[in-house]
């Protein structure tokens, strides 16, 4: 048997090669494959004004105007980047790439803790390895967008919410968890990080929901009523606290309320197509269809025949919508009048089918970007079907396309054995370790049921769940039963 200090030498061989090999994989991902966004440019010239002309705004046709059209905290961050390393774009990914590697470590930790203590040291060291050679995270840091840094605040904000979890129900917590056993400090900066991570994607409080859901549900008898307002008041003090300068700049430039962002990111000159998302919201499931139809409302004519059959329950109502498009397309504007035209097409689609709306098009829609080899930034199509057609054309795309989709399937599926190892493991693991597997089980379904009522259903938005599918996919490391009684000999052994 390995004694202590082999086992430590091992874990940092672990973690050194780990770190190389997650490195080597973000390096050749920012530089072998850069990329720019639409909302990039808004982020850097938003970060770019509030630098150089101290405005945090947009160039409108009036000149430089205050907006909040995005929220904050991405901007600063590339605004810190540009003046720190002074390598443009360049230094803006590196440093993405060495952040994306810091949320491998806080992954490892999750993973680490909730594990059994026999096996903690096997389960932390494959959660690093699934983070650092996962491409998924690591592909945007190659591009200026938000998904890197929300993902690491995110995983921050996890850690903070598993150790409390975990240290409320030690064995040296009393029983009502008294004040001076309480983690205190851990829920308010789990509420932070929240905070921050907020300042980065607006819907990053989705996390602070799954939260309180679980702790309803959990501590739903008066007795634990104390704790329940304890950690309701340290998280929202938390979450507030990144937030108020934000608040306070809109009331004072903008005379506005506003703590996050328009719900719809329009700028003041845009009008917002209520009616016509609510249309897409009865049949678009694809991120395909984002592009071709969506993504053109206010810059380009939308072609018909790029509209799937799906949206269209009868010929009359093809040739409504066809009307409606004909209408946009002659200015490239939507009006009041074309969008009222869809929102009773909606309106009339979702009488006719409740349950199309309702239930089938968010389920297709969390299929859609949870199961997706997300390629949308390499330089392949992504398209398998038909098969022998994609193969003749671009057999290393293809090939390319169905590793990463069955790469996906893996962590997915890995995640669910790893909740099933955790089950047969729970005598073993520490107290605690049930809510917190539960609030990232949570997470996950609130952030992903959340996600499939947006106008535009993106796959890289799941990405924020990562680090809780990671660390609960490290747990499928767990031995099976019949090798408990003997793992835990050898560590009353080593006690």
């Amino acid at each position: 048997m390995p004694s202590g200090k082999a086992r430590s030498r091992s874990f940092a061989m672990h973690a050194a090669i780990a770190s190389l090999a997650g490195l080597a994989l973000r390096l050749f991902l920012v530089l072998r494959f850069p990329f720019v966004a639409g909302d990039s440019t808004i982020y850097e010239e938003l970060a770019q004004n509030w630098l150089h002309e101290h405005v945090y705004g947009i160039y409108y046709a009036a000149g430089l105007t205050a907006s909040d059209i995005r929220v904050p905290g991405y901007p600063a961050f590339l605004a810190l980047a540009y003046s720190l390393l002074r390598r443009g774009e360049l230094g803006i990914v590196l440093a993405q790439a060495l952040l994306d590697l810091g949320t491998c470590f806080l992954v490892a930790w999750l993973a680490f803790r909730l594990a059994p203590e026999a096996y903690r040291r096997r389960v932390g060291i494959a959660a690093l390895w699934l983070a650092a050679t996962c491409p998924f995270v690591a592909n945007y840091a190659a591009g200026p967008l938000t998904e890197v840094l929300a993902t690491f605040l995110t995983a921050a904000a996890l850690v903070q919410m598993v150790g409390a979890a975990i240290a409320m129900e030690s064995p040296t917590a009393s029983a009502d968890t008294a004040a001076n056993d309480f983690p205190w400090r851990s829920w308010f900066f789990a509420g932070f990080f929240v905070g921050l991570a907020t300042l980065v994607r607006p819907e990053s409080p989705l996390l602070l929901v799954a939260l309180a859901l679980v702790f309803i549900v959990l501590w739903r008898h008066r007795a634990n009523w104390g704790k329940l307002v304890r950690v309701g008041a340290l998280t929202a003090a938390g979450l507030i606290l990144p937030l108020l300068p934000w608040a306070a700049r809109n009331w004072v430039m903008l005379h506005e309320v506003q703590f996050l962002a328009p719900l719809y990111a329009a700028s003041p000159d845009e009008y917002t197509p209520r009616g016509f998302y609510a249309w897409t919201a009865t049949w678009l499931v694809r991120y395909r269809d984002v592009y071709l139809v969506p993504w053109k409302i206010g810059t380009e004519p939308v072609a018909i025949g790029d509209i799937r059959p799906a949206a269209f329950d009868s010929p009359e109502e093809r040739a409504r919508v066809a009307a409606l498009v004909n209408e946009y397309n002659a200015t490239s504007r939507m009006t009041a009048d074309v969008d009222d035209g869809f929102a009773a097409l909606a309106h009339d689609r979702t009488a006719r089918h409740p349950l199309r709306t309702y239930l089938w098009v968010p389920f297709e829609r969390a299929f859609t970007i949870w199961f997706t080899p997300r390629t949308e930034l390499l330089p392949i199509s992504g398209h398998v079907s038909p098969i022998l057609e994609q193969w003749q054309d671009d057999p290393l795309g293809f090939s390319v396309t169905i590793f990463l989709g069955a790469l996906n399937l893996f962590y997915v599926g890995l995640a669910v054995a790893g909740l099933w190892r955790a089950h047969l493991h729970r005598a073993e693991s520490p107290p605690g370790v049930r809510t917190a597997v539960i609030l990232l089980v949570a997470f996950i379904v609130v952030r992903t049921l959340y996600l499939t009522q947006v106008q535009t259903p993106e796959p890289r938005y799941v990405l924020e769940c990562f680090p809780a599918l990671l660390a609960l996919g490290a747990q499928a490391w767990l031995p099976w039963r019949r090798e408990t009684s003997l793992a835990s000999q050898e560590v009353r052994g080593e006690s």
